[in-house]
């Protein structure tokens, strides 16, 4: 995979991140029925945005740490969420180490 597709591929998987992360508890399987303030959780992945779609590899690393803690409340949340909560918990981690995955191998391919 080379860099131009391994850096299309993450930015994708990181919108669909912010867009999952909204819609779960927007409507999808919110915490509390009508929706919760957990909504706002998403706000962080906006500040390296538009960085991560530019390419911009500062922005790229940063937003890998940012999506670690996505992967882990995913993965928790998976084990310990009742359906349909469990579901969409599972989606935020596989995404989230999507994006963690694709980022290394577009920064790898930056720096050769």
């Amino acid at each position: 995979m080379n860099r131009t597709t391994a850096q299309i591929s993450a930015s994708v998987s990181f919108v669909a991140l912010i867009l999952l992360s909204a819609a779960w508890e927007g409507f999808g399987a919110p915490l509390r029925p009508g929706g919760s303030w957990l909504i706002l959780k998403g706000l962080p992945l906006l500040l390296p945005l538009f960085g991560v779609l530019h390419g911009r590899l500062r922005s790229v690393q940063w937003a890998s740490l940012l999506c670690l803690f996505y992967l882990t409340e995913g993965l928790t949340r998976a084990w310990a969420d009742p359906q349909p909560s469990a579901a969409w918990a599972l989606a935020q981690a596989l995404l989230a180490g999507a994006y963690i995955v694709l980022s290394w191998v577009a920064l790898k391919r930056a720096r050769h």
